[in-house]
Order: structure tokens, then sequence, then C-alpha cells
């Protein structure tokens, strides 16, 4: 496997380091996601952008969480699903909805499933969701807003998901004791 460098603010490549600074000035530390990407700047700043922008969705922080979880899940991604367990806890999301959606159970409404339903829709189908599962999302109490905004949620985790296969970053340390395995 290729051995990708984990940078700090002091051995990224420069258009990196303002941005690993901030992290860590964000976070009390340099997430490996964070430190990974750097050796792609535009990588690390269109993910952050993309973040941002997911944060500032309509969506309410249950809602986040299903959309960002169900696609770490779905992908087997060892690094987000313990660091988006460490987030819902920090966003003080309801610990069932997190237990759901790393064991792949029933979430405990009918909305936050049909949040799941539609997003792993997305996911499996490359975007090419059918009509009924469209109108299912739809009847769910979900806008046509909220389906673009599925696409950037997918899209955020797919930058951090694909990196995490492919660089083996390695689990900080404070998400580790939520560590996670895809059931077989």
């Amino acid at each position: 496997m290729t051995d990708f460098p984990l940078h700090d603010e002091t051995t990224a490549p420069e258009d990196s380091k303002a941005m690993l600074a901030e992290s860590k000035k964000q976070n009390g530390m340099i997430p490996g996601l964070h430190g990974t990407m750097a050796e792609a700047p535009g990588l690390l700043a269109g993910y952050r952008y993309v973040h941002e922008q997911f944060l500032a969705s309509s969506f309410d922080k249950d809602e986040l969480t299903v959309v960002w979880q169900s696609v770490n899940v779905e992908h087997a991604c060892h690094y987000c699903v313990p660091a988006h367990t460490a987030i819902a806890k920090g966003m003080k999301v309801d610990d069932a909805i997190t237990d759901a959606l790393r064991n792949e159970t029933a979430l405990p409404n009918a909305r936050l499933e049909a949040l799941r339903s539609f997003t792993l829709n997305v996911v499996r189908n490359r975007g090419n969701v059918d009509e009924a599962a469209v109108q299912a999302f739809l009847d769910a109490g979900f806008t046509k807003r909220h389906i673009l905004e599925v696409v950037l949620g997918v899209a955020q985790k797919v930058m951090s998901n694909y990196t995490n296969h492919l660089a083996q970053t390695p689990v900080d340390a404070p998400f580790q004791k939520f560590d996670w395995q895809k059931a077989a």
C-alpha cells in the first residue's frame, strides 16, 4: 500500500499550512483526515468548503448525522464512522440514532429512516434514483432542496471516505474509543 504522509502545519505543502493551522485551532488538533488531505491542497480546501456548506444546509443535527453516517457505513469507512460518532456526541445527537446508524438497525422515527433510505439510494445508484424513491422521500416531509443537499453531503463523504480508504488514515486518539467495523 502507498504510504501517505500525515502532515502538520510545518510539513505540509505551502498551500495547506494555513488550513492546517486553522484546523488545529478549531479542533484542538489536526485530524488525521486533514493531515492526509493536506498533501493535495485543493482537496483539503474543497473538503473544508463542502463541509461548511453541508453544515449550513437546511438539515438539523440529527439529519446531518443520518446523511454522514449512512454514507460512512455504506462505504465502510474505518476513520469516518468513529469520527462522526464523536462529532454526533458533541452535537448532542441521541445515542439511539448513532447506534442505529453504526449497527444498520432501524432508526427511532420514520422521517430519519426515510432520509437514510434516500441517501443510500443516491449512493448505491450513483444518483440515478427512481421516481418512486424520490416521491417517498418527498412524502416523508422532505423537499427538493433536501434532495440536492443529500447530494452535497454525499459529495463531502466521498472525498473523506475515499481518501481514508486510499491512505489508510489512522484513527485519531479521541475517536479510537468509537472504533467500528462493518458487520459481516
